[in-house]
């Protein structure tokens, strides 16, 4: 029997989900399978709606050999899992004689611990174990979701904590889940042969497409320790998130609660000496702690590096007592001791860290008005980690809707450790990239307006301006409008003074979860939801309920960021352009990813709307358009407005 050919393989996939072959899905097909084949690395760029799920699983399924797919999100997670793969699967098996097995695989702390559930968790303040479910009341929220997942854990297959519906709070997870530095081992737990998080791995050895996310990848690769399976091909999905992911894995957090945690769980475990060495430390940390001041710290102060010093020898003296001695009257020791260890740990490797001062490392404080002070240490750069782990000994697809930034991929494949595209030798990896284009008519479908008369916006102070054009452009599309703002705050003013001048319902972030809100926003098109950057991506409502999507400003990093000006700054003196290279390719991916909130379906209209002149004005504007869907593009506030009445209009005729 001759081997089936990839576009048989696509067309038998895309039937199988109901779906329509697209010119660039095949494209991407056929580029995925070369690189796949060669093997090489390849960046592909492919529009919403190109159907880049099939576009990848067809020719990694076809290929055979063991391939790992890493995601930002959730919602893709389960639709690779639930939908995409088990239909695909099914779809080809006539054709390849074979059906692949696939799995899904997270870190430890997502999956149910059986043996927190059932045994308690180690208490801080005294010795030996608590029991949850007792100490919770049943009537309150966390009593109520307690005893939800005790029954759940009974039927379960996984385990795993997003197949809890309705989901619970991160609190009451915290009590029935550990970290893989608290978990006692398969082999020294009571319940190691039935645990969820070993036969999620034990299923991702055996299965032929693992699917996790960019987190678990991120610690694959900076831990050394491998917790994915060995494989051949890696392909990473919505790809443009992969450094932050990279890079908040790699950032280390010290606190004065963090470090008295530590002390109270190591002090019944260890002697007299040890612990109040660790327990002097941590009250001289937390007065330090307690006028510190947010902002980089260029050098290290000497009273902090005396502080951490301190922490870490005496952190060091006490992992070597808990690795020592035994202590038979600790209820349930092995927990007890092993929940000391990574407090103790956590608290020695991050002091440690900032303590040696690598030249590397960016190091600040940060201050919340809830949680106090905390001490900061995050990578100038990952692209060093990426390049060496990343690309090495397999075939890496990465692919997103917004790869492409002003025009080319090398902004995001320096972020990536990647030379320049077409460059490069033996040490640095090879790399091809690809932009299959949309199914989407950009210029037909869409106006980019930028309000090119208003103010520019100030670092502070209100808007007033900018308020009025959106409360018209609001009134003219008659609501259907997704407002993006660059904070939280701009957000919730401009939904106040709106909610003041205008006849439409408007959603705010924060004030329910974000499902119920974007099912309250696709519900009734006369609905607004005013969000900041976290809604830039979480968004996915075709249709006429999104027909004016408003970002207030170009989302430049803050001025007083620590870790964005500081890898600014490193560009700078090492002769390059840090604005452009830092600043405006963090605002364009932002902007990219907002603006790919308009159109979503081939019938969809509408206008992406900047209320920031720059964009039309400053050098860096036409770099930033660049990065954006093809819109037909005017700065005439007027056609805007026309624009969006005459689409309020057609679909009302509609009767939507």
């Amino acid at each position: 029997m001759t081997k089936p050919s990839l576009p048989e393989l696509l067309h038998a996939a895309v039937t199988a989900v109901g779906g329509v072959e697209r010119p660039g899905q095949v494209a991407m097909a056929e580029a995925v399978a070369e690189a796949i084949d060669t093997p090489s690395h390849l960046l592909v760029q492919a529009g919403t709606g190109t159907g880049k799920s099939l576009g990848y699983l067809v020719p990694a399924l076809a290929h055979g050999e063991r391939v790992v797919v890493a995601t930002a999100t959730l919602a893709l997670q389960r639709q690779l899992a639930e939908r995409d793969l088990p239909r695909t699967v099914e779809a080809l098996h006539p054709l390849l004689r074979r059906r692949p097995q696939f799995a899904m695989l997270k870190g430890r702390s997502n999956y149910l611990c059986l043996h927190r559930l059932h045994e308690g968790m180690p208490q801080d303040e005294e010795e030996g174990l608590f029991d949850q479910f007792e100490a919770a009341e049943p009537t309150s929220k966390l009593g109520q979701d307690l005893l939800r997942m005790r029954d759940w854990a009974d039927e379960t297959e996984t385990g795993d904590r997003d197949a809890l519906t309705p989901g619970v709070s991160d609190r009451a997870w915290a009590q029935v889940s550990v970290s893989s530095r608290e978990c006692l081992g398969a082999t020294k737990c009571a319940y190691g042969q039935e645990c969820f998080a070993e036969l999620a791995r034990e299923r991702a050895k055996l299965a032929d497409v693992v699917v996790t996310n960019h987190a678990l990848l991120a610690i694959d690769a900076i831990e050394g320790a491998p917790v994915l399976p060995q494989h051949e091909v890696l392909i990473v999905d919505e790809a443009h998130e992969l450094v932050s992911r990279v890079t908040g894995a790699a950032t280390g957090e010290l606190t004065p609660g963090q470090v008295n945690r530590a002390v109270r769980r190591a002090a019944k475990l260890v002697d007299e000496k040890a612990a109040d060495a660790l327990q002097t430390a941590a009250e001289t940390f937390e007065r330090l702690m307690e006028l510190a001041l947010p902002g980089r710290l260029e050098e290290i102060p000497e009273d902090l590096a005396y502080a951490l010093m301190a922490l870490r020898d005496a952190a060091r003296t006490v992992i070597t007592a808990l690795g020592n001695t035994r202590d038979k009257s600790v209820q349930d020791e092995d927990v007890v001791r092993k929940q000391a260890m990574a407090s103790v740990e956590s608290v020695h490797g991050v002091a440690e860290r900032i303590a040696n001062g690598s030249e590397w490392d960016v190091v600040w404080y940060e201050r919340h008005d809830r949680f106090g002070a905390s001490l900061r240490v995050a990578p100038l750069s990952v692209s060093g980690l990426l390049r060496e782990k990343l690309f090495a000994d397999r075939s890496v697809t990465l692919t997103s809707a917004t790869l492409k930034l002003g025009g080319d991929f090398n902004g995001v494949g320096a972020s990536l450790g990647l030379a320049a595209e077409g460059t490069g030798g033996d040490e640095v990896p090879q790399w091809k990239g690809v932009d299959v284009g949309s199914p989407f008519d950009y210029p037909k479908q869409g106006i980019l307006y930028v309000a090119r008369h208003l103010n520019t916006p100030g670092r502070e102070g209100s808007r007033g301006d900018m308020m009025d054009e959106l409360a018209e452009l609001v009134e003219a599309a008659g609501g259907r409008t997704l407002g993006l703002f660059s904070s939280m705050r701009a957000a919730r003013a401009a939904a106040e003074e709106l909610r003041g001048r205008l006849d439409v319902p408007i959603l705010l972030q924060g004030e329910e979860t974000l499902g119920e809100l974007i099912k309250g926003f696709a519900a009734d098109p006369r609905t607004c939801l005013f969000g900041t950057l976290s809604l830039w991506q979480g968004v996915d409502v075709p249709g006429p309920s999104s027909q004016l999507v408003v970002m207030d400003r170009i989302p430049f990093p803050r001025p007083d960021d620590p870790l964005m000006s500081a890898r600014q700054k490193a560009v700078e003196e090492g002769g390059g352009n840090g604005f452009m290279a830092v600043a405006a390719t963090h605002a364009a991916l932002l902007m990219a990813q907002g603006a790919g909130r308009l159109v979503r379906a081939t019938g969809d209209r509408g206008v992406v709307a900047v209320l920031d002149p720059r964009l039309a004005t400053a050098r860096y504007g036409s770099y930033l358009r660049a990065s954006l869907p093809d819109f037909w593009y005017t700065t005439d506030r007027n056609q805007a407005r026309k624009s969006l009445a005459a689409i309020d209009a057609a679909a009302k005729a509609e009767g939507k």
